[in-house]
């Protein structure tokens, strides 16, 4: 009987193909920072519970919510993770960064990009906006929808 097997990098390096991502340190509540984000840029960030991911570690589950928001024309897909869940972490090696902000599309506007870091870095509850470069995640397959 012939094994199948995943090839988990090939995953990887589909889903983040045209990605760019942020980390974002603030200390309000996921909802509250998607409720500015929402109120103070624009967005219309909307809970998807379907992309919930959850991560067992230490015998527990963990659940780290995912908010999304897709432009009116779909070219640009945006999603806000919570990196943070009852002590544990989306992407233990950024544990300083309370959410992951990742924008999926075939081109990302470079102009568009840092303008976009420094509308995030207006809402005064926010400390610090960066960019993540993918070859610095250690656990990228945490991020994949």
């Amino acid at each position: 009987m012939a094994k199948l097997v995943l090839n988990i990098d090939a995953i990887e390096d589909n889903f983040f193909t045209g990605t760019r991502l942020l980390g974002v340190m603030s200390q309000l509540k996921n909802y509250r920072f998607c409720w500015l984000i929402n109120s103070q840029l624009k967005y219309d960030f909307r809970l998807n519970a379907e992309a919930e991911i959850q991560l067992k570690k230490k015998g527990r589950n963990y659940f780290f919510q995912v908010y999304q928001f897709c432009e009116t024309d779909c070219e640009m897909e945006h999603y806000i993770y919570h990196n943070q869940f009852e002590g544990e972490y989306l992407l233990p090696e950024f544990k300083h960064f309370d959410f992951l902000w990742l924008l999926k599309a075939d081109i990302i506007n470079e102009d568009d990009f840092i303008s976009l870091q420094k509308k995030i870095k207006t809402i005064s509850e926010v400390q610090l906006v960066t960019e993540l470069t993918p070859d610095k995640i250690k656990s990228k397959g945490n991020l994949i929808l």
